[in-house]
């Protein structure tokens, strides 16, 4: 090997060294896709990957959730022509369509430019870079946060809370938060919490760790509650999707949903989603 070989061997290895010490960099959004994922990398950076196949849903083929439905779409109207509009908490029974919902509200407005970005729980602290990512952008952006709850002990529903009502920056008037949550208040309150003095170690004022606890879910301009189907509300979403699935509705039909729900000791319209995929799958 040459001087010259050795030079350019030791030239590399010293390049590798401060590649590894420089932060990686952020790939560049493909702004053209509608659906996106906030990812992260081994490193802590992140960036939006785009969603090659999104889950688009008929607003149609969600039941007995009209008054939802209404609010929420009313909301995102005014949204996307540049009116007024709240951020969203949807909250309730689970199965009841909150999560759906969002991505039906998204579809339906998906033709006339809104976009929606799924951001997971654990990447709330990377908020802030979502903001300015897309505070530039012409678009208008949903930000769409699934199962958001919170444990005691964790910070990063400051992130949520700074970026939602409070941080020194304006609001962005490009993009909303909508979020699910079993959850009216998103952060479990403890019964310590009413007592004056829980124990030698508990605050003095625990009506300041009440108002901290419930100040989160208070950013959300509009709340929807979700609730336990009746029976007749589930007999009616199995109906429908074992009609759009190709089934047949029969007396017996109706018995087998009956049984279904009995043995999962719930009723929802996931619930009538999961029996028509298995009744109708045997059937056909």
């Amino acid at each position: 090997m040459t001087q010259l070989d050795q030079f350019i061997t030791r030239l590399n290895a010293l390049v590798d060294r401060v590649e590894a010490i420089l932060p990686a960099q952020r790939p560049e959004p493909d702004w053209s896709a509608s659906a996106f994922r906030w990812r992260t990398q081994v490193s802590g950076v992140g960036y939006l990957q785009a969603v090659k196949h999104p889950h688009k849903v008929a607003l149609d083929s969600l039941k007995n959730i009209d008054h939802q439905k209404q609010s929420i779409l009313r909301n995102t109207a005014q949204f996307v022509s540049g009116r007024e509009a709240n951020n969203v908490l949807l909250t309730g029974a689970r199965g009841t369509g909150k999560s759906t919902l969002i991505k039906a509200v998204w579809n339906e407005f998906a033709a006339q430019g809104l976009k929606i970005i799924e951001v997971d729980k654990t990447d709330l602290l990377h908020l802030t870079e979502i903001v300015d990512l897309l505070g530039e952008r012409p678009e208008k952006f949903i930000i769409f946060c699934d199962d958001l709850s919170f444990e005691e002990g964790e910070i990063s529903y400051k992130a949520l809370k700074s970026v939602l009502d409070g941080s020194i920056s304006a609001p962005t008037a490009n993009m909303l938060f909508y979020a699910t949550s079993n959850r009216r208040h998103l952060i479990p309150q403890k019964m310590r919490d009413n007592l004056d003095i829980s124990d030698e170690n508990g605050e003095v004022r625990p009506s300041d760790a009440i108002e901290e606890k419930v100040s989160l879910s208070e950013r959300f301009g509009l709340w929807l509650s979700f609730y336990p189907f009746s029976q007749d509300d589930y007999l009616a979403a199995a109906q429908y999707w074992v009609a759009h699935l190709g089934g047949n509705w029969t007396e017996a039909t109706e018995q087998a949903a009956l049984l279904w729900h009995r043995t999962r000791g719930a009723r929802s319209g996931r619930v009538a989603w999961q029996f028509a995929k298995d009744y109708v799958g045997r059937q056909l």
